[in-house]
């Protein structure tokens, strides 16, 4: 369970920046080569590759090479873990926003009968 934690801090982290984000945005309509990725984004390359190392480091993407170029892809699995977090948390609120709203329509319903 710890370890699966750690898993999701390193995820989200990631998913911290906005550039990372874009580049997972981008990703999620196919793989593509790092020269690509890079292209909307106005910094240099030596530090857009530090996005992503960061991203594969969490395990978000993938690449591999062939040639002299270095083509990525979303990890899925990876992502959906994430995505299953998040629902997890949705339902919880949403129970708790379900049970605060007939709380306060109960008391709503007492204070007119009275």
């Amino acid at each position: 369970m710890a370890n699966q934690q750690t898993a999701l801090d390193i995820v989200f982290h990631a998913l911290a920046d906005p550039t990372r984000r874009a580049v997972i945005g981008r990703l999620l309509q196919g793989a593509a080569p790092v020269t690509r990725l890079a292209e909307p984004f106005t910094m240099g390359l030596p530090a857009f590759l530090k996005h992503l190392t960061v991203l594969e480091t969490s395990g978000l993407i993938r690449s591999e090479k062939q040639g002299r170029v270095r083509t990525c892809r979303i990890d899925a699995d990876r992502l959906a873990a994430a995505e299953g977090w998040l629902a997890e948390q949705r339902a919880i609120w949403q129970g708790r926003t379900d049970r605060l709203a007939a709380f306060v329509e109960s008391q709503n319903s007492q204070e007119k009968a009275s």
